[in-house]
């Protein structure tokens, strides 16, 4: 049984003293924000944590309204009690390139080489070459200690550390297996030699109690069953599954019984327009009809977000909820989430 166990209490108690969050989750279902309030939320109370995004997408500068970032650790963001959250937009080329100097003092040479398209020859010629650099960059972070070098590959049992936790923004759910297990996908030229040692490394701070692996999903039924496969992939390898991070929840602002009776239909329209007239309302009966319509359709919705929850809670793993947002995700708007997800238990 995963360290993770639901636990009513608090969802997050089996997540204590993990240093690398992996945050995976189906395209469309904001896995880039859920990565980012959890990263706020970690940094709560004067923390200091990473954010690294590793799929070139630049989500995270998107959606905090920012230029493209570069290849650089750059604090982007504020904490509650003064915690602080920098970001990582990790690239394999500028992965390789401080790879090729941190262990071989050859940076002008990978330049050189990226520029004759080596790097991609590389990347295809030797399957999952491209996924070590890129987990190896954040595994790297998670070792680092404080006042030391890149280069550190510190054991994880010492410390203290450069960052308190390391979130990783990471691939959609249907890659996120294979991303994760790249010693089984590096092969050809890069089976043995620096590259595996790396890949092995890399694997070492995976598998570790130190790491967790977060599924966003919003409350549809494509998400979820991509979410449950996604958790039985991981849980074959191995891989400790954190949490269910149920994104967009929407409140319900009907009662069991009224929620039932829109949703079937069976409600008293005019019912509705008396109460409309009561407060004084113009053209109450006029808006009736239109009104009732998206009455019955955010029933419908509620009702049908309750029963993925109710099926998702059968897998018996430890969720959080954030709400939906109306007016959408801002920069500014982070910090409800996180709030939200401090509310719910999540503390470093």
């Amino acid at each position: 049984m995963s360290e993770c166990e639901d636990r009513p209490h608090n969802p997050w108690d089996g997540c204590n003293g993990a240093r690398l969050h992996i945050v995976t989750g189906k395209g469309g279902t904001g896995k880039t924000t859920a990565a980012t309030a959890l990263a706020v939320a970690l940094a709560s109370g004067g923390g200091r944590i990473l954010l690294v995004e590793v799929e070139g997408r630049q989500g995270v500068a998107a959606l905090l309204g920012r230029s493209p970032l570069p290849y650089e650790e750059r604090e982007m963001l504020s904490a509650p009690g003064g915690g602080r959250v920098n970001v990582l937009a990790a690239d394999a080329e500028s992965a390789l390139l401080e790879y090729l100097e941190m262990f071989y003092g050859i940076r002008r040479a990978g330049r050189a080489l990226t520029k004759l398209g080596v790097v991609d020859f590389a990347t295809t010629i030797a399957p999952g070459v491209r996924d070590v650099l890129l987990t190896g960059k954040a595994t790297e972070t998670v070792r680092r200690q404080q006042g030391a070098r890149k280069r550190s590959s510190a054991d994880l049992s010492t410390g203290p550390f450069h960052y308190d936790a390391v979130v990783m923004d990471a691939p959609p759910t249907g890659r996120i297996a294979r991303f994760l297990n790249v010693n089984s996908e590096v092969v050809g030229p890069a089976r043995v030699g620096p590259i595996r040692a790396h890949a092995d490394k890399v694997m070492e701070v995976i598998r570790s109690e130190w790491t967790r692996v977060h599924f966003v999903t919003l409350l549809e039924e494509m998400p979820a069953q991509e979410t449950r496969d996604g958790i039985a992939e991981v849980t074959e390898l191995g891989l400790e599954v954190g949490t269910l991070m149920m994104n967009m929840v929407r409140p319900s602002f009907l009662g069991e019984e009224e929620l039932e009776a829109v949703a079937t239909g069976s409600w008293d329209r005019a019912e509705l327009a008396a109460g409309l007239e009561a407060v004084g309302l113009e053209s109450a009966r006029e808006i009736t009809a239109p009104l009732g319509d998206e009455l019955r359709a955010h029933a419908l919705r509620v009702s049908l977000e309750r029963h993925v929850r109710e099926e998702l809670l059968g897998l018996e793993r430890p969720t959080l909820k954030l709400p939906l947002l109306r007016n959408g995700v801002t920069a500014s708007s982070l910090d409800t989430l996180a709030r939200a997800l401090i509310d719910q238990g999540v503390h470093r």
